[in-house]
C-alpha cells in the first residue's frame, strides 16, 4: 500500500491541503467554493462524454455522494468561518479517518487490528490537544469543524462501496458523483442572486481565477482517493490522505502567516503520526 499506490494518496494529500489553502485564502469563500464546484462540475461534465457508465449497482451511491458533498461544501465554508486555516482543517480531517475507519468496519466489514486502535487513539489525542488551545479555538468552531469531518467521513464510505460496485470505472464514477457540484452555483444564487455571483469575475478576476484553478486540483486530489479506494481498504487510503494536516499547517503558515505554536505543531504531527499508524 506504502509504495505507489500510496505515493500517490500522500500527492492526493498536499493537493487536498492546496485547494484547502485556496478556499481559505479567499475573502467570500462562499463565492470561492462556488466558482470552484462550477470547475469541478464542468470537469466533470466533459468526462462524463467520454467515459462509459459506471455498473448499475454504483448508481445509489453516486446520487448519495453527490448530496453528501453538497453538505459537507456548506459545512467546510462554515468551519472557515470560524477558525484558521492551521485550526479547522486538522480537526476535520484528523477526524475522519476514525469515523472512515468505523463505518468500513460496519458497512464493509473491513478489521480495525491493534495497530489502527493505536492509530485512532493517536488522531483522537492529537485533536483533543488542538482543541484545548486556550484562546485560539472556540467551542462553535470546534464543532464546526467536527461536522465537517462527520461528512468527509460520510462520503468516504459511501464512495469506498460505490466504486467497488462501479464495474472498474473510477473516473466516471468520480465524474458522475461531481456532476452534483452544478448544484452549488444554483444554491448560491437562490441565496445572494445572480448578481454576486458574476460581479466578482470582473471586479476580481484574480479571486476567481484561484478558486477555479482549486477546483481542478480538488477533483483530481479525490479522483486520486476513489481510485485507490477500489483495492485498498477505506480506513488506510482516508488515513494517508489526512496527513495533509501536516501540509495544511505548512500552508497556513509560510503562505497565510498564520501563527503556529510548539503545542500545535506538536498535535498535528500527533495527528499525522496516528493516520500513518492506520496506514501501515
Amino acid at each position: 500500500m506504502l509504495s505507489y499506490t500510496g505515493g500517490l494518496v500522500l500527492l492526493a494529500a498536499l493537493l487536498h491541503a492546496s485547494w484547502n489553502a485556496l478556499l481559505h485564502g479567499n475573502r467570500d469563500r462562499f463565492l470561492s467554493m462556488t466558482w470552484m464546484s462550477v470547475a469541478i462540475a464542468a470537469v466533470s461534465t466533459l468526462i462524463v462524454v467520454f467515459t462509459p457508465l459506471p455498473a448499475a449497482a454504483a448508481w445509489p451511491y453516486v446520487i448519495a455522494s453527490g448530496l453528501v458533498h453538497i453538505g459537507y461544501n456548506a459545512s467546510l465554508v462554515h468551519a472557515y468561518r470560524r477558525g484558521d486555516l492551521a485550526q479547522a482543517y486538522p480537526v476535520a480531517r484528523g477526524s475522519s479517518p476514525l469515523l472512515v475507519t468505523l463505518g468500513a468496519a460496519l458497512f464493509a466489514h473491513e478489521a480495525i487490528g491493534p495497530l489502527h486502535a493505536l492509530g485512532i487513539a493517536m488522531i483522537s489525542g492529537g485533536i483533543i490537544a488542538i482543541a484545548l488551545q486556550a484562546g485560539r479555538v472556540s467551542r462553535a468552531g470546534v464543532l464546526a469543524a467536527l461536522t465537517t469531518g462527520a461528512t468527509i467521513a460520510l462520503y468516504t464510505v459511501i464512495d469506498g462501496i460505490g466504486v467497488r460496485l462501479s464495474g472498474g470505472a473510477a473516473l466516471a464514477y468520480t465524474a458522475w458523483m461531481f456532476l452534483f457540484y452544478w448544484l452549488m452555483p444554483v444554491l448560491f444564487v437562490a441565496m445572494r442572486g445572480a448578481a454576486a455571483l458574476w460581479t466578482p469575475v470582473r471586479a476580481a478576476p484574480a479571486a476567481i481565477a484561484s478558486s477555479l484553478v482549486g477546483g481542478v486540483v480538488s477533483i483530481a486530489a479525490y479522483g486520486i482517493v476513489i481510485w485507490a479506494m477500489q483495492s485498498g481498504a477505506m480506513g488506510t487510503v482516508s488515513a494517508l490522505r489526512e496527513t495533509s494536516v501536516v501540509f495544511a499547517v505548512l500552508i497556513g503558515r509560510v503562505f497565510l502567516g498564520e501563527t503556529v505554536n510548539g503545542k500545535r505543531w506538536l498535535a498535528c504531527l500527533v495527528v499525522a503520526a496516528g493516520a500513518v499508524c492506520l496506514g501501515l
